[in-house]
């Protein structure tokens, strides 16, 4: 997810890629990768611009980062809860 955050955010793969230390392959891989689990696009591209291309996140994408963000949230939750219990 974090990769995707970090396309919305510089609307670049390779940019994206960078940022964390990632190889651009990798990246690519893994974008790719997200659009076919989930059988429509999450990233679209672009080619020209500054960088030789653009990418930015779809409102499929969006909702995608939003759900985890979420899930998350409700993970950490449960979590807290169950240790919680464990002082008790």
């Amino acid at each position: 997810m974090q990769l995707l955050e970090m396309v919305a955010e510089t609307g670049s793969i390779s940019a994206a890629a960078r940022r964390m230390e990632m190889s651009y392959r990798r990246a690519w891989l893994l974008v790719e990768e997200l659009n076919e689990i989930f059988n429509v696009p999450v990233v679209e591209t672009a080619a020209g611009g500054s960088g030789g291309g653009g990418a930015k996140i779809t409102a499929h994408g969006t909702r995608l980062i939003a759900l985890y963000h979420e899930l998350q949230k409700e993970a950490d939750a449960l979590v807290e809860a169950k240790f919680a219990s464990l002082k008790t």
